[in-house]
């Protein structure tokens, strides 16, 4: 590869890894209390509201079962909105943060779902009250799940980015179709292909890592 190729290759490296980062971070910052709300607003939940519940339940659905692709294109207008354009980097976080949002959701929804009920059972026995049983029960318990959806949630948000890139967003995916597949560069394909492969590799192991030792307290 020539130097302006690689110097390309590692500028839609830092875009790949911004628009994951940052729309991974929206999406942990607002989907773990969605997940939060989905178990304690459940049956059998610590403020149980079924109406509640299935509202949110119905949203989060809405969401995931949207394509990324077309969801892509249908938030254009909400993305100029708060972007101010629907093209690069920065416009390709609001789509991903929004699709990932609901995904994490429910990954952190199963994880706190599997909270040993007798712990809850006695922290309420003791007068805990429910922001107690969250803070002291449900999120700790329930941590070495949430780490593990949150890194499973990263390495989805690797492949949206590069999907997003076929619509301008700039990233690994933008290169590979604009050099590699429109003007047959066989080897920028296989630079991106490996570079995304290392990446995901990398998150995966040092997310797996982490879940490791949380498990080991």
């Amino acid at each position: 590869m020539t130097p302006i190729m690689l110097e390309l290759l590692f500028r839609s490296l830092w875009e790949t890894i911004l628009m994951t980062a940052a729309s991974g971070i929206i999406s942990l910052v607002a989907g773990l209390p969605l997940g939060l709300a989905l178990v304690v607003t459940g049956r059998g939940g610590i403020a149980e509201k079924p109406w509640l519940n299935s509202l949110l339940g119905a949203l989060v659905n809405g969401f995931r079962s949207v394509p990324f692709i077309i969801l892509l294109v249908a938030l254009i207008p909400l993305t100029r909105l708060i972007v101010g354009t629907a093209l690069g980097t920065w416009a390709a976080i609001v789509p991903l943060a929004i699709a990932a949002t609901p995904y994490y959701a429910r990954i952190a929804e199963v994880s706190l779902r599997e909270v040993d009920r007798g712990l809850i059972d006695a922290v309420r026995a003791m007068g805990g009250n429910r922001w107690t049983i969250i803070r002291e029960v449900l999120v700790p318990e329930a941590l070495p799940g949430i780490v593990a959806g949150f890194t499973v949630t990263l390495v989805t948000l690797i492949g949206a980015s590069a999907m997003a890139g076929a619509i301008g967003a700039g990233g690994l995916g933008d290169l590979a179709i604009r050099y590699g597949y429109q003007r047959f560069e066989t080897t920028v394909m296989i630079a991106v292909v490996i570079v995304l492969i290392i990446l995901v590799c990398g998150i995966q192991w040092f997310g797996d890592r982490l879940v490791a030792k949380l498990d080991r307290r």
